[in-house]
């Protein structure tokens, strides 16, 4: 498979292939925060994510999805991210279905996650260009893409049933490859500068 997942050690945490010896500790991870309670992004609720890793595991049986468990500096997993929308044909991954424990939100861990997974596409996949995709509505996960760099390519309207059955206008992000030097140059500032 040509983005598969494989292990990315940083300073905040790792990245490594999901497997279902991270489901326990994916589930006490969902249910800080209850985040599957927000209506616009989708995490499993606690009970559900043994079924979430199932159905990550058969997308990349299928070669359709690179699913990472990502973990903290002390080798809990906190939440899960993905290679998505996989188009080896282009050159072109999505780094999608991605979600934090509410504890570690706003930490360094989700700007190294990112940096890791946006160097491994351009560096080593020699990815033309990495997609953010995310619901019109969801602010925070849209500020989050754009403090990494990321452009709005635009807002694909009625793109999406979700499952209360609202239908989801997405907002499409890039980086593509000739701005991967000046957006790697922010995420390393973003993760070296001072903390007040």
């Amino acid at each position: 498979m040509w983005a598969e997942p494989v292990e990315m050690v940083g300073q905040s945490g790792s990245l490594v292939p999901l497997d279902r010896g991270h489901a326990d500790e994916l589930a006490e991870a969902a249910a800080d925060g209850e985040l599957h309670r927000l209506w616009y992004t989708t995490v499993p609720a606690p009970e559900a994510v043994a079924d979430e890793i199932e159905r990550r595991l058969g997308l990349w049986a299928e070669e359709r999805m690179a699913p990472f468990a990502i973990l903290d500096s002390g080798g809990r997993a906190v939440g899960m991210t993905t290679y998505m929308n996989i188009d080896k044909a282009n050159r072109r991954v999505e780094i999608g279905s991605t979600w934090y424990r509410a504890a570690v939100q706003r930490t360094p861990l989700n700007t190294e996650c990112k940096r890791m997974l946006l160097a491994h596409a351009f560096e080593r996949l020699g990815c033309h260009g990495v997609e953010f995709r995310t619901h019109r509505l969801n602010t925070q996960s849209r500020r989050a893409i754009e403090r990494l760099g990321a452009q709005l390519d635009g807002i694909l309207r009625q793109h999406t049933v979700l499952a209360n059955g609202t239908v989801r206008d997405t907002a499409v992000y890039s980086i593509i490859a000739p701005e991967w030097p000046t957006v790697r140059a922010h995420l390393d500032w973003q993760l070296e500068k001072p903390r007040g």
